[in-house]
Parts: C-alpha cells; sequence; structure tokens
C-alpha cells in the first residue's frame, strides 16, 4: 500500500465540530460530532492541498476509493444506530475551511433539513460519548 503523506497539519478548526478517528493511507478521517447525521470528513494527508488538482493523479483515485469506503462507513453507522440512511451526500466545498477536505454524510428523508443543503445550518447535537465512542470504535476496527 503507498504512502501519500507528507508534512500535514488539520486546520485547527476541524478540532471544534469533530474527532479524530483513523488515519487511512490517504485520509486523516474525522468524525463529525452531530448525532443528527452520521457524518465523516476525509482530509488527504497533503501539505498546502486546497483544491483537488492540488493532489496527484495516484493521489485523487485513493481519494475516491476512501470517498467510498467513508460512504460505505457512514451507512455502516447508521445501520447500527437503528437509522439506515436514504442518500448519501458527498461534497468538498472549503469555503469556510480552505485545507481540502471531503465531507460523507447520511441523509434521511425525515433529518429534520431534508431536503435541504445542511452546510451552514446551525442546530448541531453533540453526539452522546457512548455513540462517540461506538462510532469511532467501529472506524477504527473496519
Amino acid at each position: 500500500m503507498t504512502d501519500f503523506t507528507s508534512p500535514f497539519l488539520a486546520d485547527p478548526a476541524f478540532k471544534a465540530g469533530s474527532v479524530f478517528a483513523a488515519d487511512w493511507p490517504l485520509c486523516q478521517v474525522r468524525l463529525q460530532d452531530d448525532a443528527r447525521f452520521p457524518w465523516l470528513i476525509l482530509m488527504p494527508r497533503v501539505a498546502g492541498a486546497v483544491e483537488l488538482d492540488d493532489l496527484s493523479r495516484d493521489q485523487r483515485a485513493a481519494l475516491i476509493e476512501e470517498v467510498v469506503r467513508a460512504g460505505e462507513m457512514v451507512r455502516a453507522l447508521a445501520q447500527a444506530a437503528g437509522r439506515p440512511v436514504d442518500k448519501l451526500n458527498t461534497a468538498a466545498l472549503g469555503n469556510v475551511t480552505r485545507q481540502l477536505h471531503v465531507h460523507i454524510v447520511g441523509r434521511r428523508r425525515d433529518d429534520g433539513l431534508w431536503p435541504d443543503p445542511i452546510w451552514g445550518r446551525p442546530g448541531a447535537v453533540r453526539l452522546s460519548e457512548h455513540d462517540k465512542d461506538a462510532f469511532l470504535r467501529a472506524i477504527r476496527e473496519a
């Protein structure tokens, strides 16, 4: 397995709303601390990366594979919580935090914001410590 890491430091803004979950071959995986949605953030561990074209062709291919893996994990977390998702939303916005990152969010037709976008919407509900620990354990064991 190729290791794409280079000097990398996650933007401190991510610590406010998410927790470190794991390091995959390319990305740092973070669990968004919001009980409303099963939500992972992938951050390519490539110093200075802001846009997809800041990654090499191999890194972009690895990112797509990790996005698919994260989607599978989001679905599994939602299923384990008894709330299967209806749709996966995947986005790399970066308007607030420029560092390249990809959100993978499980949405349900009854999630309260459906069908609207979730970006920049207030009302986050912190995960319980029990759920956070269970989700982190599942991500790390996958």
